[in-house]
């Protein structure tokens, strides 16, 4: 249709049909803008499937169904190490929840956010405030740029109460080998970070994150949600969970199979139990979901266990309310580990949370309504769609034994939340697949017998297919052949992996002897003890412009591993090449985002300075010497120019002003001070010391200065002209806050 038919077409329309079709105005009034029509809250198949499974206690249908047609609340999570958290909390609860006291919005009042109860430490709330009322009210515009502008540096995470639950039960600690096997978006995967840095005074801790995705792309979005905490303790890889790589690593010089301490098993689900937030679930949901994705959560949930450490703790959740999704999986997992698994109590571990006991009964139906209670009854013909593995064990006492009542089940209507499963399962001992004595090299390997032909039997085969001397010996095969580059972890070769999305630039160690290193650690006096060995670049020609960073247990892994895995992402960058840095001492300057982790070595460079200093370097570009405390100038004029460390320390006599210890990077110029600090992080910094700042308002008053050198400049030409020489305009919105784009952080150069 041309521009001007639809124009007189427009004309012609009645009055009030504006909105799509009679009841229009109605609907807008409704919040129905777009003149959609509103989708129906009720599927008669989904409620005869659940009332006839009995997963509702009895007389609480009506509410459970009325619970599931209620929108979601938004939950917030505080996110970050602890002292930082504490402060996050406490700006929280005692400015702007106080603000939303007395306060009414379209003569409604508004709800205060309240701590959900079983979230330790007060560091989760949630509140029935709509985005929708937050963004257009004026009277919460602060409250709402807070929330946005936390989210954005990462010390708040907009995330649902129930998807909190699981990495609470995996009890992970700082010393933890820890695997997420379906971790994109990352919000789980972000909470396993925080307790490996518990300490916040450990720059390295043992332990690492894994974090897994099938979807190259959303590996990117995982990247970005992990990069926000600025840990030296995660890699992202884009694998298949259900057939995800055995990796080795070398202890003593031996190489060994990787066995997690923790594994997060959150799988994909039909997400029956999210209906409150994606209400097109209502309209979709069928149990030939449940049915098709059964087998794939199976074979996930097996490959998890195998790649768990005896004694090793594994959480299994999904977002469905399904038992063949959740009790199903669970029980046939058991039921093939012979013992060597067995599901752990956690009755007592998050007191307050309210839950239901797993079921230890319940009937597969058919999309079209049709119910089995047996697999003896299944027509051979739904045979593919239907397997054994579905059904209840048959055995009372193999079903009793399996304590099946110790998942737990999360209703919608408990705690106003979205419906969630959840179980524990500990590692007894091996799989009885990997039994197996191991083979010396080079022995034959017995013949493969053809495969299984009962359907029980098949359901109930290992994946992978490999066993660990196999991998073993393929390791060393690899090692010895002695193609591979010393220090550098290139992307796998296309003939051993299908490779999807982008290809990623090879992890590149710095050599020992490398002549680049000397001359950092002079100028930053750094300690004897820096492990300079876990210092990697992203390019094996040409300058080394960035510097990144990985705990010595990830740089194992990474350099046994390169055949065989597609790593995404790892490390945190620590130092920047500076565009002109041959005419200062050091070619490098520090970058924020490493900065927690390198400031424990650095012995040199570094201005302490007072609340007052770091109000001044973080709302102007360029403060003079004369701006700041006597004290601070003293330090500073003495150095010379270059890099500098610029460390707050919290005054305890003085419990109303900030607490916790802040480390900023900067520059000392020739008579000035710069900050090098994302704004973000700079808004986050300054609201902790009770300055607000909105965003849009910046062009007034207070100046929030970009990062970019190539902005407005120093106030004198020659500070200018060294300013400009350490950060080149090009190069300066690397360090700034990230954009849109995920993938920004995720591929360095």
């Amino acid at each position: 249709m041309g521009r001007r038919a639809r124009g007189r077409r427009l004309q012609q329309r009645p009055q009030g049909a504006e909105d799509g079709a009679e009841g229009g105005g109605k609907r807008r009034e409704a919040g129905w803008e777009g003149g959609y029509p509103e989708i129906v809250k009720e599927n008669k198949l989904f409620e005869h499937y659940y009332q006839e499974l009995k997963i509702v206690p009895e007389g609480e249908w009506d509410q459970f169904m009325e619970a599931l047609r209620e929108p979601l609340p938004a939950t917030l999570r505080i996110t970050g190490y602890k002292s930082h958290a504490k402060e996050i909390l406490h700006c929280l609860k005692n400015k702007y929840f106080k603000e939303l006291e007395d306060l009414e919005v379209d003569g409604q009042k508004v709800e205060v956010p309240q701590p959900l109860s079983w979230y330790p430490e007060e560091l989760a709330w949630h509140t029935n405030l709509s985005r929708k009322i937050l963004r257009k009210s004026p009277q919460l515009e602060k409250f709402h740029q807070f929330l946005v502008s936390e989210t954005e540096s990462g010390n708040i995470s907009r995330q649902e109460a129930v998807s909190m639950i699981p990495p609470l039960l995996l009890n992970a600690h700082p010393h933890h080998k820890i695997l997420d096997m379906c971790a994109a978006p990352g919000s789980k995967t972000t909470q396993l970070i925080e307790m490996l840095h518990a300490d916040m005074n450990v720059p390295f801790p043992e332990g690492f994150v894994i974090a897994n995705d099938v979807d190259n792309k959303r590996c990117y979005l995982l990247v970005h949600q992990a990069k926000r905490l600025s840990s030296p303790c995660i890699m992202v890889v884009n694998h298949d969970a259900s057939s995800i790589p055995r990796l080795t690593i070398d202890v003593n010089g031996k190489k060994e199979i990787l066995f997690y301490d923790r594994i997060l098993c959150d799988v994909p689900c039909s997400g029956d139990g999210t209906m409150r937030k994606n209400i097109d679930v209502w309209k979709k949901w069928t149990t030939l979901n449940s049915l098709q994705l059964h087998g794939l959560q199976l074979r996930i949930a097996t490959r998890g266990a195998e790649q768990l450490v005896e004694g090793g703790r594994m959480v299994y959740s999904t977002c469905s309310l399904n038992p063949i999704e959740d009790e199903a999986v669970i029980a046939s997992l058991l039921e093939k580990s012979e013992g060597a698994l067995e599901l752990a109590d956690v009755s007592s571990e998050l007191p307050g949370l309210k839950w239901m006991p797993g079921i230890t009964q319940w009937k597969v139906m058919t999309k079209d309504g049709q119910w089995f209670s047996e697999w003896e009854a299944v027509p051979h013909g739904r045979h593919t769609q239907i397997r054994p593995t579905m059904f209840p064990p048959k055995d009372p006492e193999r079903l009793q034994a399996m304590h099946l009542e110790r998942c737990l089940r999360i209703l919608p209507h408990h705690q106003n939340t979205g419906g969630f499963f959840v179980a524990v399962l500990v590692k007894k001992s091996p799989m009885p697949w990997n039994k197996r004595p191991p083979k010396l090299q080079g022995e034959p390997r017995e013949p493969v017998r053809s495969g299984p032909t009962d359907p029980a039997e098949l359901e109930s085969k290992p994946v992978g297919g490999i066993d660990d001397t196999e991998i073993t010996e393929r390791a060393e095969n690899v090692e010895n052949n002695g193609s591979k580059k010393d220090g550098v972890c290139g992307p796998p070769p296309s003939k051993k992996m299908k490779l999807f999305g982008f290809k990623e630039d090879p992890f590149v160690f710095i050599p020992e002897d490398d002549p680049l290193f000397p001359p950092i650690q002079k100028f930053y006096a750094l300690d004897p003890s820096f492990p300079k060995m876990n210092l990697l670049t992203r390019t094996t020609e040409g300058k080394k412009r960035q510097l990144y960073m990985v705990s010595k247990e990830l740089r194992n892994v990474l350099l046994n591993n390169s055949e065989r895995v597609k790593v995404i992402n790892t490390g945190i960058k620590v130092w920047c090449r500076n565009n002109s840095g041959e005419e200062f001492d050091c070619a490098f300057r520090l970058a924020q985002e490493g900065i927690y982790t390198l400031y424990p070595f650095i012995n040199s460079r570094i201005i302490t300075v007072s609340m007052e200093d770091v109000k001044i370097l973080l709302t102007q570009e360029n403060p003079f010497f004369r701006k700041l405390s006597s004290e601070t100038y003293s330090q500073a004029k003495d150095l010379a120019k270059g890099s500098i460390v610029l460390k707050y320390e919290p005054d305890p006599t003085k419990p109303d002003t900030l607490q916790c210890p802040i480390v900023l990077c900067g520059w000392r110029g020739k008579a000035s001070i710069r900050t090098f600090v994302p704004k973000n992080e700079r808004l986050h910094y300054l609201r902790m010391m009770g300055l607000e700042v909105l965003a849009e308002k910046k062009k007034e008053g207070t100046v929030l200065a970009p990062e970019s050198a190539g902005g407005s400049g120093p106030p004198e030409a020659e500070e200018a002209g060294a300013e400009h020489g350490v950060e080149p305009a090009a190069s300066a919105s690397v360090d700034t806050a990230p954009g849109p784009d995920p993938a920004e952080g995720a591929l360095p150069r």
